[in-house]
Formats: C-alpha cells, structure tokens, sequence
C-alpha cells in the first residue's frame, strides 16, 4: 500500500509555498507521495480570475516535473459538477485500490471541516495530515487529539494565489514566488495582466 497524500487547490496560480508545503510532508510524514489535484471551475460560481481548468493543470504539471513524488492530478475534472471531496475520495480510492489516500488540509479548514459533506465517513476511511496557518481565528479543539489528524510542523509560508495574480496585474515582480516554468507559461500567455 502506497501512502499518497492528497493537496486539493484551485492552485490559479501554483506556488513555491504549494511546493513547500508538499514536499515537506513527503520529507517528515509517512506519506510517500503528494498528488496536487487541481479543482474544477465550480460552474455555479463566477470567476473572472480562474484560469480555464487545462491552463491550471499545466501549471502543476509544469511546477511538479522536477518532483519525482510530487504529481499533477485531474481527477476531479471527470467527476460530475458540483463535487465534494467525499466522494472524490471514494472514486479515487476505488480506481487506485493499492494506495491509502489521506488529505492535506490546511489548520483554517480544519476549523470548517465539521461542515464538509459525510466529513464523519471522511476520517473513518481517510487520515488527515494539517500543516499550520497563521490565523486570526481561534483554533477549534474539536479534532484535537483525534487518532486520525496529524498536526505536522510545516514552515508556515503566507504566499497566497490572490497576491500573484494582483502582483501580476500591477506589473510587480512575483518572480520569486513562483517556480520558473510556472512564471515563463504565466508570462508567455499573458495570464493576470487585465
């Protein structure tokens, strides 16, 4: 059984802290490999801002190459829309039967986590591993010491996709905050400018 960690993001654009954050919990947890999978545009909302799902895929994919355990995964855009993460898990876990996915989460959506659809059928099925956030909010003790959440004590990085595509927009230098191949497609398609 291989341990896979599972990194869900919208990743528009994907980052160095992305990158950070999986390979430190390949180096320090026993997960062997994290696969980045990259979500849909949700059809019931609006955003202007949300590169077409092929555009992102290829940014992961671009950023992931040098990264033999770190890998690009669309498995989400051939799952009917709206979709929940519960029932990725199980189409996942069915098509992949010799690996044991878990989640990667960060401490912020650990706090909402009680919201999630069957979040119970989740952590029967699935480990969780949760890296740290700075945030204003106060921590929710309701997982606490739960057998099946891991705190791993990741570096905290707060680069946000948000900032990028605004730095991007007003013609700042993001450079450093992205993996090369991801700044050359970004800068050779012209993405975030308007």
């Amino acid at each position: 059984m291989s341990k896979i960690g599972l990194y869900f993001g919208t990743f528009n654009p994907i980052h160095v802290g992305h990158l950070i954050i999986a390979n430190h919990l390949i180096e320090y947890t026993d997960l062997e490999e994290v696969w980045m999978v990259v979500t849909p545009h949700n059809p019931f909302k609006i955003k202007n801002s949300l590169l077409e799902n092929h555009h992102r895929f290829e940014l992961v994919y671009r950023a992931t190459e040098r990264y033999p355990k770190i890998k690009p995964s669309d498995i989400e855009f051939k799952l009917p829309q709206p979709n929940y993460t519960v029932f990725t898990l199980a189409h996942i876990s069915e098509n992949y039967p010799n690996h044991q996915f878990s989640l990667i989460m960060g401490e912020d959506n650990l706090n909402s986590f009680h919201k999630w659809k069957n979040y119970e059928t989740i952590l029967e099925n699935h480990h969780i591993y949760v890296y740290p956030r700075i945030s204003e909010e106060k921590q929710s003790r309701q997982f606490e010491n739960h057998p099946k959440i891991h705190f791993v004590e990741a570096p905290i990085v707060e680069i946000s996709s948000t900032m990028i595509r605004n730095g991007i927009k007003h013609k700042k230098n993001v450079q450093p905050l992205l993996p090369n191949e991801v700044w050359e497609y970004i800068d050779e398609m012209n993405f975030y400018k308007k």
